[in-house]
């Protein structure tokens, strides 16, 4: 197809898009809030366009203006923007091994509502915890919506699904969950008929450690670096590459599963250095979760110290085979990596430096995650909002 010129009305909502775009990396970068003129110079549009731009998002409740602020130049005070808040609802939801998770946040990435159930699914009817799935979502969506000042205020954007294996995003299936027991699971068919959110919203269906990294790139401090290997421990041990600030799928979108790598005698890291595994090399109940595992180890428990010794041996030489193969040197440990990292982070960094062949040149770094609890759920739900900020004037009331 031949190009064509940009429309007027194209050219205004990607102007939209860019000023909104702005307003939230000063926020997300924890920036002093932009002025209307601070966004004309840092974008290079006329202030005029500017303001005529902001006063379309403020009227749609997508920026707030904050209190005006003094200057030392002549004339008006400059008003502060900032996202607005408690206005559109991204639905972020996760199905993994021993939990369902959902979580309503706004442009802020305030938290409007959250529910977590714990539960194993090992081996589970998918189509069973796809409905109870449902309903959380549901009730999240209703408790988020309840808390706007006067019926309407708050809308529901959109909805991601994380989920721990190999999606095929474009039919909305589940092909591979080697820890849930899931294999060819049509997940939007299910969800579709049992969530009137889901149903009205079917959600974009992405890997758990793919949506986890992206909300660590948000929280990631402003000299952080924009290229690392995010590790996601959980039962199972999920990764993913970022790349210049972009979560790196591969092909299909399934790159990262660091768990089905080989390490010592032929066995899948994570029968070495998954959470079930350090638990049993503890001596510890797998059902008990983490918590157990972190008491002995403040007892000086010697079988928790030597499965976390062992555990951390394993993960590093894995990791150093990702970080030989795609010349990242930055390791952030998340999920229950991030609660045992004072006793993992040495042994995973004494293999990555034994291990990497570039490590006299770019040394290997081992960081802990910063995106809080459950951080796919946030991931997911971002991604929601960054299909609002592509297309602005959609959302505008």
């Amino acid at each position: 197809m031949r190009p064509t010129a940009a429309r007027q009305g194209t050219l205004r909502e990607l102007n939209l898009g860019l000023v909104l775009r702005e307003v939230l990396d000063a926020a997300v970068s924890h920036q002093p809030p932009p002025s209307r003129a601070d966004v004309a110079a840092a974008t290079g549009l006329a202030r005029a366009t500017v303001s005529a731009l902001v006063d379309r998002l403020v009227a749609g409740g997508l920026l707030a203006e904050l209190e005006p602020t003094p200057t030392l130049r002549a004339g008006r005070p400059a008003v502060p923007l900032v996202p607005a808040g408690g206005t559109l609802v991204a639905l972020g939801a996760e199905v993994n091994v021993d939990y369902l998770a959902v979580r309503a946040i706004d442009l802020r990435a305030q938290v409007l509502a959250e529910r977590v159930v714990p539960g194993d699914h090992r081996g589970s009817d998918p189509a069973a915890v796809l409905r109870a799935l449902a309903s959380t979502a549901d009730d999240v969506t209703d408790e988020a919506l309840a808390g706007g000042d006067r019926p309407g205020d708050r809308r529901v954007v959109g909805t991601a699904l994380a989920l721990p294996g190999l999606v095929a995003r474009d039919t909305g299936t589940l092909l591979l969950a080697p820890n849930l027991g899931w294999r060819e699971v049509d997940v939007l068919a299910a969800l579709a008929s049992s969530s009137r959110v889901l149903g009205a919203h079917p959600p974009h269906l992405a890997n758990e450690a793919d949506l986890a990294a992206r909300a660590e790139l948000r929280a990631q401090r402003p000299d952080g670096p924009s290229s690392f290997v995010y590790v996601s421990g959980e039962i199972g041990i999920g990764a993913a590459i970022v790349l210049d600030g972009t979560v790196f799928g591969g092909r299909h979108g399934w790159a990262g599963e660091l768990g089905h790598t080989l390490v010592a005698d032929g066995r899948r890291l994570e029968q070495v250095a998954g959470q079930d595994a350090m638990l049993r090399a503890a001596g510890l109940d797998r059902q008990a979760g983490v918590g157990p595992l972190l008491a002995a180890l403040r007892s000086d428990e010697a079988a928790a110290h030597g499965a976390l010794a062992a555990a951390g041996e394993a993960l590093g030489t894995a990791l150093a085979n990702v970080v030989n193969a795609v010349d990242v040197s930055d390791v952030v440990l998340g999920g229950t990596y991030a609660a045992l990292a004072d006793h993992l982070t040495a042994p995973v960094l004494t293999a990555l430096r034994a291990q990497v062949l570039a490590a006299p040149w770019a040394p290997p770094a081992v960081a802990v995650a910063r995106a809080g609890e459950i951080p796919a759920l946030t991931g997911a739900a971002l991604t929601v909002l960054d299909r609002v900020i592509a297309d602005p004037s959609a959302w505008l009331t």
